[in-house]
């Protein structure tokens, strides 16, 4: 196998270079607005690519609202700070867990097209500096954290087991997806959990829904590097699948909803309240047809498509929140 290419050396590089990171959006804000001392810390932490953030928010809204419905009381007041704090972890986690995950992969990402911009293999930020970083993050993040329960904060804290081992699951896996499907809809558990004090099946169910669909999404977003990770020994679902990837994320699809479907139904029978079932299944109907949606679209050859599709999983996951919050509202 052929070495990775010699990263720059940070001590002559430009350390605030115009340029952004190849996948970021066009004209984001970091590149804009942020002052130019602070946008290789911002961009590691994809502060120029929120989809993440959203994707790893939108199971903390899932299961803050399926709590509330499973809730004779419905929402509480401490609800809002729950959503609040989870959006404002979730920035910050996304961030301390993106920046591992540079750290470890920096010889990967200095291999790839795609991501050999990113600040580390680009010079912009040292393994060191990024490393203060990370921990910084992580720590503004654990201040929230305990603002919890007991319960909730030793879920908080038995997450940091799955943010360590990502990174290094395409190492030794075709399916580094399910790792970050376990860790990126954590949330869901610990939404829920925040609200109702202990966890049970309806959660555990949603949480298992989101993993599913983490497959799906990130399988779609694999295909954009899979040349690249071919070249440098890098696992991924997309590279398994190869040309049955339809099959299988019609398969992540379908599984996706019956798990979501059955948290439903085990948040919302024992109450024997009809119109929140009714919205709370129009939400999980929606989610499947966003999905169904974007299989008439993709194309696995086509990285732009990929990745517009990608980032649409935000529309998608918000659809069954709005409808979960709704249901809980009535």
């Amino acid at each position: 196998m052929t070495p990775p290419p010699r990263m720059p050396d940070p001590r002559t590089a430009d350390p605030h270079p115009q340029g952004s990171v190849a996948d970021a959006a066009p004209g984001n804000w970091v590149d804009r607005f942020a002052p130019r001392a602070t946008r290789g810390y911002l961009r590691l932490s994809r502060a120029d690519r929120p989809i993440g953030t959203w994707l790893l928010l939108i199971p903390c809204f899932w299961g803050v609202a399926l709590a509330a419905i499973a809730d004779p009381n419905g929402f509480k007041r401490w609800d809002l700070w729950i959503a609040v704090s989870c959006a404002i972890g979730a920035f910050l986690m996304r961030g301390a867990g993106c920046t591992w995950n540079d750290i470890t992969d920096r010889d990967f990402d200095a291999a790839v097209a795609r991501t050999r911009s990113r600040p580390i293999p680009s010079g912009q930020v040292t393994p060191r500096q990024a490393a203060v970083w990370m921990v910084a993050q992580a720590l503004v993040a654990a201040l929230i954290l305990f603002s919890y329960n007991t319960a909730t904060i030793a879920l908080g804290l038995a997450s940091l087991l799955l943010v360590a081992i990502y990174p290094f699951a395409k190492r030794f896996t075709w399916w580094p997806q399910v790792f970050l499907g376990l860790a990126f809809n954590w949330g869901a558990l610990l939404a829920w959990t925040a609200h109702a004090g202990r966890l049970s099946a309806a959660p555990v169910a949603l949480y298992l829904a989101g993993i599913a669909w983490t497959l799906f999404y990130d399988t779609i977003y694999a295909h954009q590097d899979k040349e690249d990770d071919a070249l440098i020994g890098v696992k991924s679902t997309a590279r398994l699948f190869g040309n049955h990837t339809r099959l299988w994320l019609r398969g992540f699809l379908v599984l996706a909803v019956v798990l979501m479907t059955l948290a439903v139904l085990l948040a919302v029978l024992p109450g024997g309240r009809v119109l929140p079932l009714v919205l709370a299944l129009a939400g999980v109907w929606g989610f499947g047809w966003h999905m169904a949606w974007q299989l008439t679209r993709l194309d696995t050859e086509d990285p732009a498509r990929c990745m517009h599709l990608f980032r649409s999983n935000r529309d998608a996951g918000l659809i069954p929140a709005l409808f979960l919050a709704a249901a809980a509202a009535v």
